[in-house]
């Protein structure tokens, strides 16, 4: 986690309380808004466990104290005004009080399908569940899921070579859902492919 400097932090702007945005570090999406003293800041940082002022108990509580629905900090980053903290992290259940992922009532899913699709995919390979064709293939193992991939590969280049357009976003499609379950079996993210290609794009 990037160093923060609690001192440069602007708490007597807010009575002694700065707000805190809570944003999943995996989806980007907010999950909730509370508010921190200095205590509270250095007990989430203590305990690595986003840890709030409460204004209604008047007190410290930890996000997750009576549920386990923790919220573990991966980043935390203060605003220009230096009143107020960006706390990336990653929760460990529902967020909200009334069992909804977020605060806001928004379901906590990447916009980004291929980001979504590739949690689904995790999914399968942690819990592993009968009928499911993604546990099939983890079942199977490398050299089945890269067969696959060579395989798909194959039918993506004649529907091109053949103008079929509709055949030929069918073909992708199948080839991206089996090299994701290719690049998990080799526990490699879309980030880490994000990254290769960032590089390349900035050399």
């Amino acid at each position: 986690m990037k160093k923060l400097e609690i001192d440069n932090l602007d708490f007597e702007k807010g009575d002694g309380l700065i707000p805190a945005i809570i944003q999943d570090a995996n989806t980007n999406k907010v999950l909730m808004l509370g508010y921190m003293n200095k205590e509270a800041l250095e007990q989430t940082l203590e305990l690595n466990k986003v840890t709030f002022y409460s204004r209604s108990k008047e007190r410290l509580w930890t996000k997750g104290e009576t549920s386990e629905n923790y919220l573990i900090p991966v980043n935390i980053s203060q605003d220009c005004d230096n009143d107020t903290l960006l706390i990336k992290a990653e929760p460990k259940g529902p967020v909200c009080h009334t069992d909804a992922d977020t605060c806001f009532f928004e379901d906590n899913v990447h916009d980004d399908f291929l980001l979504e699709l590739e949690q689904v995919i995790l999914d399968r390979k942690e819990n592993p569940r009968e009928n499911s064709y993604t546990c099939e293939l983890f079942k199977e193992g490398l050299n089945r899921i890269a067969q696959n991939v060579g395989e798909e590969s194959t039918e993506l280049v004649i529907e091109a070579i053949d103008k079929d357009n509709d055949r030929l976003k069918e073909e992708t499609a199948d080839m991206f859902y089996h090299l994701l379950v290719l690049l998990r079996e080799q526990d490699i993210d879309l980030k880490d492919l994000m990254d290769v290609l960032r590089a390349r794009h900035n050399s």
